[in-house]
């Protein structure tokens, strides 16, 4: 059983972020982690007023969580990982995002290679049949924390009676060793304690090293 379940869309600069600070405590306790999916595409449906740049994006990271729901059906949860992993690197440390919104079959086929995956999974990303999962699953994170969220939305200990969810946290740089653990603990008890909100709007520039 998974000790978190992570809910995320590859586009999205912070939710990645907060991947790797996951990673990292994941590394050091030997936890579990089960990706899940977040369509921002789906979340925005309705909204006319988002620049060009951000459809072209939610468009994309919308077709690669296909190839992911794709991936996950083929080898499971690992192969999401493993996807996830190298999008990312490739989008946000490399900076490959305009290449992969002008070419997307051939960025995609890319990273699959990078990733140790079939390349023959780069045809879902137009496949439709995967959207009843990703909506499922889109819906599910927000039934878990309300509406009004992005992400990522992170689920402690999934399927118990101590789950507990919030959406976050959202963090410029990911911590590293101790600090990335103290940052957990200390995530995983608000998330449980019933605190609705903790904001600040100030944001630090993302680092994606």
């Amino acid at each position: 059983m998974a000790d978190l379940e992570f809910f995320f869309d590859p586009v999205c600069p912070w939710a990645w972020i907060t991947s790797r600070w996951v990673d990292e405590v994941r590394s050091q306790r030997g936890y579990e982690v089960s990706w899940k999916f977040i369509s921002l595409k789906l979340l925005n449906e309705g909204n006319e007023d988002i620049p060009p740049f951000f459809v072209d994006a939610q468009r994309f990271g919308h077709g690669s969580l296909r190839v992911a729901s794709a991936a996950r059906a083929a080898e499971g949860n690992v192969a999401v990982d493993r996807f996830y992993t190298a999008m990312g690197t490739a989008l946000h440390v490399n900076g490959r995002s305009q290449e992969a919104f002008a070419d997307r079959a051939g960025f995609v086929v890319g990273v699959l290679r990078d990733a140790g995956l079939s390349e023959r999974l780069g045809d879902a990303f137009d496949d439709t049949v995967h959207d009843e999962v990703i909506r499922f699953e889109t819906q599910t994170a927000l039934d878990r924390v309300g509406t009004g969220v992005g992400t990522p939305i992170l689920t402690f200990n999934p399927r118990t009676d101590r789950a507990a969810s919030v959406y976050g946290p959202v963090v410029s740089r990911a911590p590293r060793g101790e600090e990335a653990v103290r940052l957990w603990d200390a995530v995983e008890v608000i998330a449980s304690s019933g605190v609705s909100e903790i904001k600040r709007t100030l944001r630090a520039e993302p680092r994606f090293d």
